[in-house]
């Protein structure tokens, strides 16, 4: 017997062949057989012994030994299949009974077990040779399991026994189990899942706007609270202070803090009302310095911007003062846009010339963006938030990290006092598909973003288009209030009313060309004109006529031979500024232009004075450090926090669309379970290469909503100087939270449906790993293309890099390079490692053909999320550079 079996060289000649797709159809032959003359030991279920004189075993067994004696019969419990002349060990899981000789044809029928009911040892033929090579038909048969290579039991009530099995498997309950099952029946479980994922999204679909809308009446009521302590705290400062001026104005030792005072400066300095004050609190605020909100001057002489041979501004001299508001009119084109880019320094692509200073000196202004608020003409606002919620992030990030949170509250409330947007406070903003708060609320939200963050430099792009007079009104009160508080306030304005018009402090005329043509305070603007032949006629609005005569829809008479064209030019000639070269020949066409230039009032001289003393605070400003002028924000750790808490809530406001997607998911994975089904031959690469398929396109394209909505909103905040990283880390934590269940949706159903041999884990950890990879995949496509073309890739790549990826005739190195070959050969594995006993022999070979190893299921799984955190560093760095 032991002469009989085959030899090291035999199995793996054997072995290979089962990886081979062309053996299946040709006999494998070994050198005893050939095609010319059949020795009876090349038949199949005969086998050989070897010759005495050359042992199967030793030095010599990586060759296939010469096999001639004794050829007989197969032994029970083995199996000789054609061309080898020698026979294996019948694995467990199969059944082989001792084969009789067919008197018909004279040979020995192979050892395999025909599936037949209710037959339980009959030795049959097989209909080709074909049949044989494959050894599927030596397996023990579906509800039936072979503890031994010749013993075969039907499997009992309560069990399921799939075919190949070696034992019986108890059910988890006896009612999903027939007689003699083939398997579990896990259906009823999975519908069981299904409900109890359905009941849990329900749930947190209606009781998740209950929540947040008690979690925001909360944080409202604790911020009033804060606010009604904070006013409090404000009104004993003003009495700590007075305290503390009686110290400094005595210049006593503290310890003769009772003694040094006349008894009326003491009793109103210790006047307490519910404050509480203490000796020792006055004491420790005699020393205190609170600090004020740094000036910026805003300076540019000579400023021209170009595109080529283009001017859009033209030698723009002047500037913008703190604690005044600036209204900036002209026509359509005149570069009003062009001059905001100026004053904020974005003037990239531009060829400059002239000098910008800041306070007296020149600089960057991107180094003082912590202190500058720009308010965009659209209404960049975050619509899934309330009004509060929006100005409340915004000072969280962008005031001072050492700031408290009482002293936030308090500047949150006033200018959502000073805004009129108290009875609105806790109203979500909006968005197109879901309407919220009326349009002209919405514009002053927007300017009450940048106003919570206290900025110093205040620059407004149409702040009171599609406002009424009223609400226009109110938000030029506000910002004149911000004013008052050293703020440089600097606004373009559309055809403001005269009410609102004579608001402004000072004035900017830009004419066409980007030319100024008057800049100066708005009292004087009326002289100025007059004293050049214009003057408004009755019930006419100033900037409006002024801007008709620029233009020159209104033709009025002007003094010599002074055309709308010169005004720019006289304003040069009136305050001394260098004349340009291409403006230089409009000199000659002026008669009278020494006597227009020379043209002053004495309240532009009285002007021209306080302008003096304006300047001269500024320059006394700048004795502030440089660490008053660059604010220290809170860093990225807490901004991360910021970020966190805000994504969570919009998330939850979204769940309908999360319900969707969920939706969507189970669908797919019946539809998957049910139609492709598992099937051992093949470890399921079929249905498993839809799964990837599906999987991928769907939660990549669900993926997209985290960046491609809100690219306007993160580029405000960009340019306002709050994080990126934190921003990108926010809301990928929040998107983890789909990528954990989004696999046990996806599950719940083709799972219980499909019922594959490999564990509910297996594919649950393969499934996350390749959710997290599409997800980064997903990102760069958001932030690289617009919604439209990045929905179009996000539903063609998956397909084409499934198809390239589980392709086996391309070369490796590409296949390597798509995650689905990685996804894909993690199922196979998970799969494989489930199969035993006689499974083993087309186990290996099917891995071999796949040229995939059985204990690299770790490495599939890492090499994927490795791919997904590529693609995150990708999409955050394309995020940073790309707009």
């Amino acid at each position: 017997m032991t002469a009989m079996l085959c030899g090291q060289a035999e199995i793996e000649l054997y072995i290979e062949s089962l990886a081979n797709a062309s053996s299946r159809s040709n006999p494998r032959i070994s050198p005893n057989c050939n095609q010319n003359s059949w020795a009876l030991g090349c038949q199949p279920g005969w086998a050989c012994m070897v010759s005495g004189t050359e042992p199967s075993d030793g030095p010599s067994a990586e060759l296939v030994p010469q096999r001639a004696e004794s050829c007989r019969p197969c032994c029970p419990g083995f199996f000789c299949p054609r061309g080898l002349t020698c026979m294996m060990p019948c694995p467990l899981g199969a059944y082989c009974p001792l084969g009789t000789l067919n008197d018909t044809t004279g040979l020995c029928d192979p050892y395999f077990y025909q599936i037949t009911p209710g037959k339980s040892t009959a030795c049959g033929a097989a209909d080709s040779w074909a049949d044989i090579v494959t050894t599927n038909d030596i397996f023990c048969p579906p509800g039936h399991y072979c503890p031994s290579t010749t013993q075969k039991y039907n499997c009992s009530s309560g069990h399921y026994c799939r075919k190949g099995s070696t034992d019986e498997k108890k059910c988890f309950w006896k009612n999903t189990c027939k007689d003699n099952a083939i398997k579990e029946n896990l259906t009823f479980y999975g519908i069981i899942l299904i409900a109890i994922l359905g009941f849990v999204l329900l749930l947190v679909y209606n009781c998740s706007g209950l929540f947040i809308s008690f979690q925001v009446k909360m944080s409202s009521r604790s911020r009033k609270k804060a606010a009604k302590r904070a006013d409090k705290s404000a009104a004993a400062r003003e009495r700590w202070k007075l305290a503390k001026e009686l110290i400094l104005r005595h210049e006593v030792p503290t310890e003769g803090f009772g003694h040094a005072y006349n008894q009326a400066d003491t009793d109103r300095a210790m006047k307490t009302n519910n404050d509480k004050l203490t000796f020792s609190g006055v004491v420790s605020l005699a020393t205190e310095i609170r600090p004020r909100r740094p000036t910026l001057e805003v300076a540019f002489r000579g400023l021209t911007l170009s595109i080529g041979k283009k001017k859009l501004l033209q030698c723009v001299t002047g500037k913008l003062s703190p604690g005044r508001v600036t209204a900036i009119m002209g026509p359509s084109g005149a570069g009003k846009t062009t001059f905001l880019n100026a004053v904020l320094g974005k003037t990239s692509g531009y060829k400059k010339d002239g000098v910008v200073l800041i306070n007296g000196l020149p600089g960057l202004m991107q180094s003082y963006k912590k202190i500058i608020g720009f308010v965009p003409q659209d209404d960049i606002v975050h619509g899934n938030l309330t009004v509060e919620e929006n100005l409340w992030f915004s000072s969280c990030c962008r005031l001072s990290k050492g700031m408290s949170r009482s002293h936030k509250v308090r500047i949150l409330e006033r200018v959502i006092e000073s805004l009129g947007l108290k009875e609105i406070r806790n109203s979500l903003v909006g968005t197109v598909e879901k309407r919220g708060i009326s349009g002209g609320q919405r514009k002053r939200v927007n300017v009450g973003i940048e106003m919570v963050m206290e900025p110093s430099l205040l620059i407004l792009d149409e702040p009171t288009t599609g406002l009424d007079s009223a609400s226009s009104q109110l938000l030029l009160r506000a910002l004149r209030h911000e004013a008052l508080e050293g703020v440089n306030v600097c606004a373009v304005v559309h055809q403001p009313s005269y009410t609102l018009f004579n608001m402004f402090d000072d004035f900017v005329l830009l004419a066409r060309g980007g030319l100024i043509a008057y800049h100066g305070p708005i009292y004087e603007v009326e002289t100025y004109f007059a004293g050049l032949g214009i003057k408004v006629p009755d019930r006419e609005n100033p900037p409006d006529y002024f801007i008709d005569i620029l233009e020159g829809i209104v033709k009025t008479k002007m003094r010599g031979n002074v055309t709308p064209k010169h005004l720019p030019l006289l304003w040069m000639l009136h305050n001394g500024y260098e004349v340009p070269d291409d403006l230089q020949k409009d000199l000659e066409n002026i008669d009278t232009i020494r006597e227009l230039y020379t043209v002053r009032s004495i309240s532009s001289e009285q002007s021209s004075e306080e302008q003096s003393e304006n300047t001269d605070s500024v320059h006394r400003n700048l004795s502030q450090s440089n660490e008053l002028l660059e604010r220290k924000t809170p860093g990225v750790f807490a901004q991360y926090g910021y970020y966190l808490g805000r994504v969570a809530k919009q998330r939850l406001r979204e769940a309908t669309q999360q319900a969707v997607d969920y939706l969507i998911l189970c669908i797919a994975g019946i539809c998957i379970g049910t139609i492709a089904r598992v099937r051992d031959d093949s470890f399921g690469v079929a249905s498993y290469g839809y799964t990837i398929m599906a999987v991928s396109l769907l939660c990549q394209l669900a993926s997209l909503r985290s960046f491609s909505p809100e690219k306007l909103q993160y580029w405000r905040e960009r340019e306002s100087g709050m994080s990126s990283l934190a921003y990108f880390l926010a809301r990928d934590t929040v998107d983890h939270f789909n990528t954990a269940v989004k696999p046990i949706i996806f599950l719940s159903t083709f799972y219980f449906f499909n019922n594959p041999r490999s564990t509910l884990r297996d594919n649950y950890l393969v499934l996350l790993a390749l959710i997290y990879c599409v997800t980064g995949i997903g990102y760069s496509f958001a932030i690289w293309f617009e919604l439209g073309l990045a929905q179009l890739s996000s539903a063609i790549v998956p397909v084409v890099l499934v198809l390239v990826g589980t392709k086996p005739d391309l070369p490796r190195v590409i296949r390597e390079l798509c995650y689905p070959k990685w996804a894909l050969e993690a199922f196979i594995i998970a799969g494989a490692k489930k199969y035993s006993g006689v499974w083993l022999i087309t186990r290996c070979g099917a891995l071999i053909q796949g040229d995939y190893d059985i204990n690299d299921f770790n490495l599939c799984i890492t090499i994927i999320i490795l791919y997904g955190v590529l693609f995150r560093l990708v999409a955050f760095l394309s995020m940073l550079k790309l707009k």
